[in-house]
């Protein structure tokens, strides 16, 4: 049984995607990043070991190391750490490729990606351009999807090519508006949609004048969509125990305060009923002090009343037992007075 189940977790592992963090990048993107570490490289080490102040020789100098063989090992040393695997067998394997590049072909074809990703290890396409044979992505390679989203595979040797529009952007171009957004820019090059107002769910301009229908909580008055308030309906959207407040568009439902029965709003004061122990005072809910009433509540003989939030207790002082009618002295003990006003410890209660 034990092991069917180990079975059974580790084919459910299988199935589960893979966290982002711990993919494989493509092959285009290890393709990138060994560039992006090249050009990196020759940042670095640009003028590397001049600036001692002789101009005309370092000028001579300089222009031989710029190109040297030299200056291309110290910047492939740096390209990868000695723990990368994969760059430094991605780097063993095409070595020659980024020394033919440095050697002979950097003047004819100056962006090391575009000659290096894209024409020779093919793995890359150019930007604007995706899949297998690079064809230019919906909306063409220099405005893909219109500006206004991502094209599938943009850049890469994989994708379809098709659009993922940005929020606000819909159909197979995104040039269309969602609802909810209305067309502030329309021309044969550019389409800009901008949010309606909060209270529309089509629109036509930004204010609440110009809503072609109006969004949920909200309804058409006088040309304008103006918020329902769900707190005046006739019957309470919120329990007993809650009261409601409206928010555009909506409400919600808060908890009266403690003292309270049933309320109108926040706090002790916007109380319709008091809870037992409590009672309405200059308008809100306060604590009644039973051990002050005219009428005793601790009838014991000489039974102490302390006073509790919404409550009392009653308690014999120390040196005094319990009994059915009162409190005692204890056997062989000797009464201690006590200040009733004083509530008795947690362990005496």
């Amino acid at each position: 049984m034990r092991s069917l189940l180990w079975a059974a977790l580790g084919l459910l592992l299988l199935l589960l995607p893979a966290p982002e963090a711990t993919r494989k990048p493509t092959p285009c993107k290890r393709c990138q990043g060994l560039v992006d570490k090249f050009n990196q490289g020759m940042v670095d080490t640009a003028k590397k070991n001049f600036g001692g102040g002789n101009t005309a020789w370092e000028e001579k100098t300089l222009s031989k190391y710029e190109f040297s063989e030299i200056r291309l090992v110290e910047i492939v040393e740096s390209l990868c750490e000695s723990s990368d695997f994969e760059c430094n067998q991605m780097v063993e394997e095409h070595e020659e490729h980024l020394e033919a590049w440095w050697l002979q072909l950097k003047n004819e074809y100056p962006d090391l990606f575009e000659w290096f990703c894209v024409k020779t290890l093919k793995v890359c396409c150019s930007p604007g351009t995706y899949g297998p044979d690079c064809l230019a992505c919906q909306g063409g390679s220099k405005r893909p999807c219109s500006g206004n989203g991502q094209c599938s595979g943009d850049g890469s040797r994989q994708g379809d090519g098709s659009c993922r529009c940005h929020m606000g952007y819909q159909g197979p171009l995104c040039i269309d508006c969602m609802d909810g957004y209305f067309s502030s820019l329309r021309n044969e090059t550019h389409s800009i949609c901008t949010a309606c107002d909060e209270s529309c769910k089509t629109c036509s301009g930004p204010t609440s004048r110009d809503c072609g229908e109006c969004e949920v909580g909200w309804v058409l008055v006088e040309d304008a969509c103006m918020d329902v308030n769900e707190c005046a309906a006739e019957i309470p959207p919120c329990n007993n125990t809650q009261y409601c407040e409206n928010v555009n568009g909506s409400y919600t439902c808060e908890e009266c305060d403690s003292t309270c029965v049933g309320c109108i709003g926040k706090g002790p004061e916007k109380c319709k009923e008091c809870i037992p122990g409590y009672t309405k005072e200059s308008g809100q809910c306060t604590d009644i002090d039973e051990c002050s009433l005219a009428e005793k509540v601790c009838t014991r003989e000489n039974e102490n009343c302390y006073n509790t939030p919404g409550s009392y207790v009653c308690v014999c002082p120390d040196g005094f037992e319990e009994t059915d009618d009162a409190c005692v002295p204890t056997a062989g003990g000797e009464a201690v007075e006590e200040n009733p006003t004083q509530p008795p410890s947690r362990e005496d209660l």
